[in-house]
């Protein structure tokens, strides 16, 4: 770690924090726990005996910053926290300088109220700090569950936490440990697995690697298990609007539920993770997010999670069609905190009534403000001696070579070798010529998927820094080998070998929702152009989830399942080059048609086309 412009007293302070995590890491093999958040109920007592009732709603209340028109209402409103949903990015662009600037100038207003509890800001960043540009862009949770590696994956989400850090944010909504289990949904790919033991494992590392053993030190990230619970498990066509999955019902008893679905809760609770989102979705037709069962008796009193739930992106909103009764619903089943991204005065004022009614009654408030300040001191939030500001020193290593090779192991890790015909792989890096073909080959929003600078994702030259394949074919072959590119496959006579990069386009929840799941007609030409010149042929495939092969797999002498890899294609070259043998074992069942989508390891007449944990090696 060096830091030329820190001076020495400050260099050793960074030295001393970043040798702080190393030790809090290797404590975690011990099976240490982290200190439970009701040891902090001493501080957060006196604290909630001064607060008025506003100032209590307002610790409850999270708008997104791009509504709030007028900053003063964070002192006004004794605003608790802000979020930045998935396109919610500071005026000024999408700079780490824009990003850290807004963060600051948020904060700032906190430190006006009368108690100046300061604001939680939260963001999505579910593969790095996927709304900045140049930040390290890691594989989507689908390729990470591939690597069966939870050590990488804690290393992934601790760069991931120091990446925020980097821009003042103190709260990622991330891990997602849905256990999803019909790859239709367009979610699929923020699962680690449709196997509920290996969710567990990986959510649990996520969880290590935000916050580490103590969520005080200044680079921890406050982590978010989310979407609990049967997120991914809801019914195709129970989606509002009937067309899909996302948001849907999860019809099952509650002994199915618990055993899919609960996995990554009891971990991640045990890990200390300190916010829990419901999901939007219904669980035998009543909303989760209005469940007091689910929220209270089981999360909070069973399994007993100390932290706060945040609802999910205008979720109360669904509970009923009546506004203040959805809230009074929802807050008496036990949300703590509720994102409100636009109609956060509303909340405000119809909460204040149900409880001026006694719909809503005093103690539940109190349990919620106790459970949100509990965070805010385990956080370090409330020790006037720290600052609260962003601490730009991290700026340094923000998108540094050093982040990117964790990122580039990782998609080194995730990738699955499904097909090797003829040792067509590794390629020899003194190929006379390699011709590159498919929309993806060059494309950095494809190789990264949705949830990357826009909520969506999209196609193109999205974010600076990263690698595509393509370029790290380029880098990665000898100074005598040609490489030759066309997207449509044609051209590639007389090449040594074809490389065809094909795959889904990026989307994102809703979007994503799939009926067929076949590959597009520009897929399958590109790889049938590039075998019309009787050359061997390797196809990779970027997808949020397993596709439909069909005549590709029969075209192809090679195959690489390279799921939403991020911004280090390099891993990718890394792999076919053979400077690293392929040990990616699949996370998901791939099927054959879609009459096998919903089959899972353990079923009777199990017989996919790849069963759950292949993977072929050199």
């Amino acid at each position: 770690m060096h830091h030329p412009h820190l001076s020495r007293s400050a260099l050793a302070l960074s030295v001393v924090s970043a040798a702080g995590f190393l030790a809090s890491y290797q404590a975690t093999s011990a099976a240490s726990q982290p200190r439970a958040l009701s040891s902090f109920d001493p501080q957060v007592k006196p604290l909630l005996a001064q607060m008025t009732l506003e100032e209590k709603i307002g610790q409850m209340t999270q708008p997104d910053q791009e509504h709030i028109k007028d900053l003063s209402d964070i002192e006004n409103l004794y605003l608790g926290s802000v979020l930045s949903g998935g396109s919610s990015d500071p005026k000024e662009g999408n700079s780490l300088q824009a990003w850290t600037d807004l963060y600051d100038r948020l904060q700032q207003h906190s430190t006006r109220t009368r108690l100046q509890i300061p604001i939680l800001y939260g963001v999505d960043a579910v593969h790095g700090h996927n709304n900045v540009l140049g930040a390290v862009i890691f594989p989507h949770n689908i390729g990470l569950g591939c690597t069966r590696n939870a050590g990488l994956v804690e290393r992934v989400e601790r760069i991931t936490a120091e990446e925020v850090r980097a821009t003042g944010i103190q709260w990622a909504f991330a891990p997602c440990v849905t256990v999803p289990r019909d790859v239709r949904w367009g979610r699929s790919y923020e699962g680690f697995s449709e196997d509920p033991q290996l969710v567990k494992e990986l959510g649990e590392a996520a969880v290590r690697g935000f916050q580490g053993m103590d969520l005080s030190n200044p680079r921890a990230v406050l982590a978010c298990a989310k979407h609990y619970i049967g997120d991914g498990g809801t019914t195709f066509g129970s989606s509002r609007g009937g067309r899909g999955l996302d948001q849907g019902d999860t019809r099952m008893d509650e002994a199915t539920l618990r055993r899919i679905h609960l996995q990554g809760y009891i971990s991640t609770v045990k890990a200390g993770v300190g916010t829990i989102m419901p999901s939007y979705s219904s669980w035998n037709g009543v909303k989760v997010s209005g469940d007091k069962r689910l929220l209270t008796g089981i999360l909070k009193q069973e399994l007993g999670f100390e932290g706060f739930l945040i609802s999910d992106y205008n979720a109360i909103d669904q509970v009923d069609r009546d506004y203040k009764k959805a809230i009074g619903i929802s807050i008496n089943a036990g949300m703590d905190m509720a994102m409100v991204p636009s109609r956060y005065k509303e909340f405000i004022a119809d909460l204040k009534q149900l409880v001026a009614e006694g719909t809503v009654p005093m103690p539940r408030i109190d349990d919620a403000v106790t459970r949100i300040l509990r965070v805010k001191f385990a956080m370090g939030l409330m020790d006037k001696s720290r600052p609260q500001l962003a601490d730009r020193s991290l700026h340094k290593t923000f998108g540094s070579p050093e982040h990117r090779r964790v990122a580039r192991e990782a998609v080194r890790e995730s990738l699955v070798l499904l097909k090797n015909q003829n040792k067509t792989l590794p390629m020899a890096k003194a190929a006379v010529r390699i011709h590159v073909a498919g929309k993806s080959a060059d494309d950095m929003g494809n190789q990264c998927g949705g949830w990357t600078i826009d909520w969506q994702g999209k196609g193109g030259d999205v974010t600076p820094g990263g690698t595509t394949v393509l370029a790290a074919i380029k880098k990665a072959a000898s100074k005598n080998t040609q490489v030759t590119f066309s997207k449509d496959g044609k051209g590639a006579a007389g090449a040594t070998v074809g490389v065809v990069v094909i795959g889904e386009p990026p989307y994102a929840e809703g979007n994503g929702d799939r009926a067929d799941l076949k590959l597009a007609q520009e897929d399958v030409d590109a790889v049938n152009a590039v075998k019309s010149a009787g050359i061997p042929v390797v196809v990779i495939l970027f997808s949020g989830r397993p596709m439909i092969l069909g005549e590709v797999l029969d075209k192809a002498d090679a195959v690489i399942a390279a799921w939403l890899p991020g911004t280090e294609g390099e891993g990718i070259t890394d792999v076919l080059f053979g400077d690293f043998k392929p040990k990616g074992k699949l996370s998901y069942t791939w099927p054959r048609t879609m009459a096998q989508i919903t089959m899972h390891a353990g079923d009777a007449n199990y017989d996919p086309l790849f069963a759950y944990g292949f993977g072929l090696s050199y």
